[in-house]
């Protein structure tokens, strides 16, 4: 039958009825999921199943490893997420091939660890995990076990992520790259998160809290440049059950890892420090609040060359600032715009309760250092001290508002426009190791100390 071109385009209704043209039937399959892929509630179970691969928790009764082993092989060979429903699921060591997905609903799929590490990744490429708990148990997990391995990965995104009840690490990353962000990380034996040998990290938006030995390691095998940054974590409570002098106990602890750039984090209740830089060159420590620290809270040791420590607040430590070790090549340094206060004195092991100290290459400027019971600022010790400036800063009540080496050997230091309140035994005092020599330099001439160039102050 030819349809004649004036003809209604009528589906149903009686004559005189409603009109309903073919576009408004369109419309009306697009309002009932025909046309936008939207499903009812039916068509999602039978969605959320294939997406799941017919997994379905066993409450962590028994092993479901093979299963779900062979759920996320079949799932990264189509290039598909696996969809894990809420539940427990019991499991050994899973390997993440190229292209894994896992997806659960955050804080209700669990994956319990059968005592051994519950991820791992060789070699692979875009692999993801998101919303899922990685549960432990607190079961020993071997030297160097983690929770999630991966090694020689790159564009890993973990992200929204709970890793808790840990016998070992938390997360372990070697020679990998991407990002590890607004995860949790709780009761870890070792540390929460350790990468060697990054290729392009970023450990973002965190919350780590009861850590056995450390929070973030950002280590290289060799030194030299790694480029990590740790930005937006909240760090708290970190122990440092394997003992040892500053290796354990710290936030974030830089080992050999150039370029490194922290920043906007929030630390507290550190056995050692906040965050600590070990031979990590052009290491940038900007813009952290730290507080309640048993060591010295920001720290730059050893063999580096470069460092920016800027911005900062410091609330309670051992020592707030040190840049330090001029003896193992440690050098050039910025110390600018911190508060440091509520510093408390330590005897044991290396004596501790300076506001801020330094040795070579570095200015220090603009900072405000208050409740110092040794010095508010302490200027190279003994012979190494070269080529320091100290301008600009305000001390309130310390012992010595700012030490300076004046030992044979020791490099020149300018030391003007301070303002020093309080100070206990002089406001500017020259030093020959740990004693204080001739008059308040802040109140008389430093003309007989040849390194020392010393004026402008104000002392109160």
């Amino acid at each position: 039958m030819t349809k004649s071109r004036n003809a209604p385009d009528l589906i149903g209704g009686a004559i005189g009825g409603p009109r309903i043209g073919r576009r408004d039937a369109l419309l009306a399959g697009l309002g009932t999921g025909a046309g936008l892929g939207i499903v009812g509630p039916s068509a999602a179970l039978a969605l959320e199943a294939s997406s799941s691969h017919g997994i379905v928790p066993a409450d962590g009764a028994v092993s479901q490893t093979a299963t779900l082993q062979q759920a996320l092989d079949n799932a990264a060979a189509t290039g598909t997420p696996l969809f894990l429903p809420a539940g427990t699921y019991k499991t050994g060591t899973l390997t993440l091939a190229p292209g894994a997905h896992v997806q659960g609903v955050p804080g209700r799929t669990i994956l319990k660890s059968d005592g051994v590490p519950v991820f791992n990744a060789t070699g692979a490429q875009n692999v993801r995990l998101t919303g899922l708990v990685v549960d432990g148990g607190g079961v020993p997990l071997g030297d160097d076990g983690a929770l999630m391995m991966a090694t020689e990965t790159t564009e890993l995104d973990v992200s929204v992520c709970r890793f808790l009840n840990s016998g070992g690490g938390g997360i372990a990353l070697r020679k990998s790259a991407g990002r590890i962000a607004q995860c949790t990380f709780g009761k870890i034996s070792s540390e929460a998160v350790f990468s060697e040998d990054a290729r392009g990290l970023e450990i973002s938006d965190n919350h780590i809290h009861d850590c056995g030995d450390n929070g973030i390691l950002v280590w290289r095998s060799e030194q030299g440049e790694d480029g990590t940054i740790v930005t937006g974590n909240r760090i708290e409570r970190i122990a440092a059950k394997s003992g040892g002098s500053g290796q354990n106990g710290n936030g974030v602890n830089i080992f050999r890892a150039g370029s490194a750039l922290v920043t906007q984090n929030r630390i507290s209740d550190c056995a050692y420090s906040a965050i600590r830089s070990n031979s990590g060159s052009n290491c940038q420590i900007v813009a952290n609040s730290c507080a309640r620290l048993g060591e010295v809270a920001l720290y730059a040791e050893f063999g580096f060359e470069g460092a920016i420590i800027a911005n900062n607040i410091v609330d309670t430590a051992a020592t707030g600032i040190s840049v330090t070790n001029f003896n193992e090549g440690g050098r050039l340094a910025v110390v600018q715009g911190n508060i440091v206060r509520n510093l408390f004195f330590r005897k044991t092991g290396e004596v501790r309760g300076s506001g801020i100290a330094v040795e070579a290459d570095t200015t220090v400027t603009g900072n405000v250092v208050e409740g110092a019971p040794a010095y508010g600022i302490i200027v190279g010790w003994g012979e190494y001290l070269r080529d320091v400036t100290v301008t600009g800063n305000v001390v309130r009540k310390s012992h010595i508002g700012i030490g300076v080496a004046a030992s044979a050997g020791a490099g020149a230091a300018l030391i003007t426009d301070n303002l020093i309140d309080g100070a206990q035994e002089g406001a500017i005092r020259a030093m020959n190791g740990p004693t204080p020599t001739g008059p308040d330099l802040a109140r008389e001439s430093a003309e007989s100390y040849r390194n020392l160039a010393v004026y402008a102050n104000v002392a109160r």
